[in-house]
């Protein structure tokens, strides 16, 4: 395939540098333009990122240099450079909307990692092994909108990557009330150690907004598209409590399930290997694809963060301490990685199956 001409808006922070790293060799999509916030415009993106560079990888030696520049005010040279964009900024939700129709408007398809337009009723929310389907939004989006080439596609909180994969695989047993405890990493408030020291050794009991997002977008993700929007999905019913802990990187999820039919564990756990074997993308050979999406440890203390987040190059979910309690069905404990899986991974997974079905393409 010809590889796209690519652009990341919001390169410069936490989820930007992860896209720089994930994007570096990429097969299909290669960096052509960086962009971020006037104040680092005319910069090199090695000058811009000095001293606050938080990835393990170093910089992309070719992606270094590149020039940095601005979201708004550079909008019509970043538009004649790139094929597509990933976006990643941290700013006013409204303003968010505004660039990413403005991108869109100009023929630039947006591949977003912002909460910005992820309740918009023509744009798809997109978790792709999940929902895939969705994309048949971008049709009704671009025919309301007056759109040919541009499109917009958003993926959704990094916090129910992990239970609501698991939760897909074991819809015929009809799931009805889940309880999840998510133990959330300081890198998904787009922090490290170094720039929150007041997380070390410490657990911090709210995040906000998070819990209605765990709550709510799980069942944007497991609706119908009915007339020009997505339905919602109106079972099962999630209550979230969203903690964050002294976890550089990696969500954990503590989650407890009544089903409307019994399964025994051998039911439960062939159920995950054939969604493993038959989910949307199992055939599609993305290169961003784990060759095993859920990973089922049997040992009492897996999975743990730091020697699991990784799994499938952190897109791989995986789970244990699988048991039956008296007042749920199943509990089961998971994981994934919020960056990643959750964020930049799972946008590139998603810009991967549009370009392989035609949604994106050169310009």
């Amino acid at each position: 395939m010809k590889k796209l001409k690519v652009g990341i808006l919001g390169a410069t922070g936490m989820v930007g540098q992860r896209f720089v790293t994930l994007l570096n060799n990429h097969p299909w999509f290669n960096v052509v333009l960086v962009a971020a916030s006037p104040s680092s415009a005319g910069k090199t993106y090695a000058q811009a990122v000095q001293g606050r560079w938080w990835m393990k990888d170093k910089i992309p030696q070719r992606i270094s240099k590149l020039k940095l520049y601005a979201v708004k005010d550079d909008l019509d040279v970043v538009v004649s450079k790139v094929d597509m964009v990933f976006c990643a900024l941290n700013m006013d939700k409204k303003e968010i909307q505004h660039l990413e129709n403005t991108y869109a408007s100009a023929g630039v398809p947006v591949i977003s990692n912002n909460s910005a337009h992820r309740w918009t009723d023509d744009v798809p929310m997109i978790m792709p092994e999940i929902n895939v389907h969705h994309a048949k939004l971008i049709d009704i989006q671009r025919k309301r909108r007056g759109w040919t080439t541009g499109l917009i596609a958003v993926k959704p909180n990094c916090s129910i990557q992990s239970y609501v994969t698991i939760l897909t695989a074991l819809k015929k047993f009809g799931p009805k009330d889940v309880e999840v405890v998510s133990l959330q990493a300081i890198s998904g408030a787009g922090r490290t150690f170094q720039s929150w020291p007041e997380m070390v050794d410490n657990v911090n009991p709210y995040i906000a907004r998070e819990e209605e997002k765990s709550e709510q977008e799980p069942m944007r993700i497991w609706g119908k598209i009915t007339g020009k929007k997505i339905v919602p999905a109106k079972s099962p019913h999630i209550s979230a409590t969203c903690i964050r802990v002294s976890v550089s990187d990696g969500h954990m999820a503590s989650v407890s399930v009544n089903f409307t039919k019994k399964s025994s564990k051998k039911q439960f756990l062939t159920a995950i290997e054939t969604f493993n074997r038959n989910h949307s993308l199992a055939t599609l050979h993305l290169p961003s694809s784990p060759k095993k999406l859920i990973t089922y440890f049997e040992q009492d203390d897996r999975p743990q963060t730091r020697l699991d987040r990784d799994i499938g190059k952190g897109m791989g979910i995986s789970f244990g301490r699988l048991r039956e309690t008296e007042g749920f069905d199943w509990k089961f404990v998971a994981l994934s990685h919020n960056t990643i899986r959750g964020a930049a991974g799972g946008g590139i997974l998603t810009a991967e199956y549009l370009y392989k079905t035609g949604y994106i393409n050169t310009r």
